[in-house]
């Protein structure tokens, strides 16, 4: 299993990140760069608990889809969003929302394997937790902005 943590810091407080993170619209546009937009389930709006949403996107040339399911809901701290089905053997993120001085710190942690073994677990660590960090760095940085 490989995983990663990434914080952002925002001015924005706890709730209105919380909302921003699950937002349908707010996602999409976070990875417009990968053509991200949602195949079945909830198409706008705020996700909630038991959602579930199959996600399609162009990453290392190809096009991915993965069935994702909202598995935990703290409102307004924190949440965690599960892969049903997809590209991975496991994905899992969790996002934390701790307000602090001058706003909030929001932390998401990505834990995943990749599937096919030995060959699998070198390319989840040389390969996908790079470009996982990198994508979830931009989106943090989308979110903060608002």
């Amino acid at each position: 299993m490989a995983g990663f943590r990434v914080q952002t810091l925002s001015a924005r407080s706890a709730e209105a990140l919380f909302d921003a993170a699950l937002d349908i619209h707010a996602h999409t546009a976070s990875q417009s760069r990968s053509r991200e937009r949602v195949v079945s389930g909830p198409a706008s709006g705020r996700l909630g608990l038991g959602d579930r949403v199959t996600w399609q996107a162009r990453h290392f040339g190809l096009w991915w889809t993965m069935t994702a399911a909202v598995t935990e809901v703290e409102e307004p701290t924190r949440f965690v969003d599960e892969q049903v089905f997809g590209p991975f053997a496991r994905f899992r993120h969790e996002h934390r929302f701790e307000t602090v001085d001058g706003g909030t710190l929001m932390t998401d942690t990505i834990e995943f394997a990749a599937p096919f073994g030995l060959l699998g677990r070198m390319v989840a660590v040389l390969v996908l937790r790079p470009y996982l960090r990198r994508l979830i760095l931009q989106r943090g940085e989308f979110l903060a902005r608002g």
